[in-house]
């Protein structure tokens, strides 16, 4: 029971629910147990023709039957609606410790391990306290209720019970002893493999046109070798020992065990005919109850290793809320003071010592090499993650200082893959504000310069997007993004990467989006292309973490230092094309 504490305290909400549905199911064995010994009764009624409580036993063992099964049923609808009760409670209260997270922890673990999570764990969960629950019970109150009958009927026969049950339970803890540690391995290949076949059939089209499969799918094949050698140690570990034990707790060695001792036993008269058949019905029945010991005990593990994995996500400390009341930034100005960031679990800082301000309603650029910090920079000002070193404000006002709802209700954002969820356009763009019109949302898509090809769909807005919008393009997704931005209509908005995905023929359409986006707004955006920020009031230039120029277009060209080889290259790429040659 130690090995499994966590299980039990994520549980513990329908605990009161669980500990009656293991009542009703250890009822239910009682019951199973008392219609053995009216068996065993009736048969000895039988064979000495003693007609006149035949029909008692009978009627006993008919009661016994009925009782024995509406308690099971009985236990198992507790123990299933208590299994549902406990996956919504889980998945709202994950979901409700997610939404108070640092966005920063959500982006670095991913959406798949947060899924599996929410998901599969929880599943795990439910299919321990549904079915397992009951069957836990039965494992141990039917073996304790039939010692007690043969106790009853013949000391000599339950010890002797006794000793194979120690026996067989010990050589199977024994065996089991590493279990815990093999069932960590067997979750994590499985895992892999799931992983590599997902990664496998995402990047089919990836695959066709440049490996045909041979380097991908060497992921999954490596993956299965790994499980068949986790499987194979297992086995080549415990194979023997896990046959023996289940050759030991086997109702047919006990019963021939008994047989041979109770046949001995009553041919000295040592032993009566009804010690003899109770002997037989109740020790084999009782090793029998033992079987599913082992299968109980795997799935406790693999709930153990889910309650584990729900565990230490909802110990994950949330975003730090400020306990004062009423501050609100002055304006929507933005100022980094000093401000130093590392990763977790990184020696190296992400950002060391950065300083700049963006004055309310300007228009402030980040550029760099990849790997600069960039990125760093923008999600620090919606506290993705809290800085270590230095001040954040907006308004004049440390971040830290205002409420999380102040704090988003100030900020929009256009990210490099803004998620599309799987609804309607209408839906999706109002995303950005819920109580909008149907007017506000077209009025927003035709600022995005959207609008156009929305209708251009045979249902308009109420289209359909299929899952993460794959029926559009980049470049389209990016300015129902910006649609959604612009209906929300926050004082201050931060672009990351926003112009990724356009091509040549969205470029001009991105670009009077944007236009209208940034209108009466302060903007940080972050950039390659440096034609959409040759315009900036403010271009900060980072490497390595640090800011290493600052000022509008023309005061970096004439430094003639980092930006200035940047935007030669820039030029360069863009007036770049093949020549072709021809031979005379």
């Amino acid at each position: 029971m130690k090995q499994t504490k966590t299980l039990w305290l994520i549980i513990s909400p329908i605990r009161n629910k669980i500990n009656w549905a293991m009542f009703l199911s250890s009822v239910s064995s009682f019951s199973i147990v008392l219609n053995l010994v009216f068996l065993s009764y009736l048969i000895d009624a039988l064979f000495s023709n003693n007609r006149e409580n035949i029909l008692y036993y009978f009627l006993g063992m008919l009661l016994c039957t009925t009782f024995g099964y509406f308690f099971r049923l009985k236990a198992f609808d507790v123990s299933h609606y208590a299994a549902f009760k406990l996956e919504a409670l889980l998945r709202k209260k994950i979901a409700k410790h997610l939404a108070i997270l640092p966005l920063g922890y959500i982006t670095e673990h991913g959406s798949g391990a947060l899924t599996k999570v929410l998901n599969e764990d929880v599943r795990q969960l439910h299919g321990f306290a549904a079915d397992s629950t009951p069957l836990y019970a039965r494992t141990y109150a039917f073996p304790v209720f039939t010692l007690i009958a043969l106790f009853w009927f013949d000391y000599r026969i339950a010890l002797i019970c006794l000793a194979i049950l120690i026996i067989g339970l010990s050589l199977l803890t024994f065996i089991m002893k590493n279990s815990a540690e093999v069932s960590r391995e067997f979750n994590k290949g499985r895992e892999a493999i799931n992983a590599s076949v997902i990664e496998y059939v995402q990047a089919m089209p990836v695959v066709r046109v440049f490996d045909g499969g041979k380097t991908s799918f060497s992921k999954f094949d490596t993956a299965l070798k790994n499980f068949l050698g986790i499987i194979t140690k297992w086995y080549k570990q415990n194979g023997l020992g896990a046959k023996l034990s289940m050759l030991i707790l086997n109702p047919l060695p006990t019963f021939i065990i008994l047989l041979i001792v109770g046949t001995y036993w009553y041919t000295n008269n040592q032993i009566s005919f009804l010690g003899l058949v109770s002997t037989l019905l109740l020790g084999t029945g009782m090793m029998e109850s033992i079987l599913p010991y082992r299968t109980l005990m795997n799935i406790i593990l693999r709930s153990e290793i889910s309650a584990k994995r729900i565990d230490e996500l909802l110990n994950v400390e949330p975003l730090t809320e400020t306990t004062k009341e009423n501050i609100l930034p002055q304006d929507a100005s933005i100022t980094f003071e000093n401000v130093s960031f590392t990763y977790s679990g990184r020696e190296e800082k992400a950002l060391d010592t950065i300083n700049f301000t963006v004055l309310p309603k300007t228009f402030t650029a980040i550029t760099g090499s990849s790997g600069a910090g960039k990125s760093t920079i923008a999600r620090l000002i919606p506290r993705f993650w809290d800085i270590q070193e230095g001040v954040i404000k907006i308004g004049q006002k440390d971040i830290r200082d205002l409420k999380s709802d102040v704090l988003l209700n100030h900020l929009s954002f256009v990210f490099q893959d803004s998620f599309i969820f799987s609804d309607t356009i209408a839906n999706n763009i109002k995303m950005g504000n819920n109580t909008a019109t149907m007017d506000e949302v077209i009025a927003a898509a035709k600022s995005a310069q959207i609008h156009d090809e929305i209708m251009s769909l045979p249902l308009g807005y109420d289209t359909f997007l299929q899952e993460r919008a794959n029926n559009f393009s980049g470049g389209q997704k990016q300015r129902l993004a910006i649609a959604r931005a612009i209906l929300r209509d926050k004082p201050i908005l931060v672009l990351d990467e926003a112009t990724s995905f356009s091509d040549t023929e969205n470029e001009y359409q991105l670009m009077k989006a944007f236009k209208n986006l940034m209108k009466d707004k302060t903007v940080i955006m972050i950039a390659h292309r440096l034609e959409t920020i040759k315009n900036a009031d403010q271009i900060v230039v980072v490497e390595k973490g640090k800011i290493i120029e600052k000022g509008n277009h023309q005061d970096l060209i004439d430094i003639n230092g980092k930006y200035t080889a940047m935007w030669e290259s820039y030029q360069q790429a863009r007036n770049w094309h093949i020549k072709a040659s021809h031979s005379s």
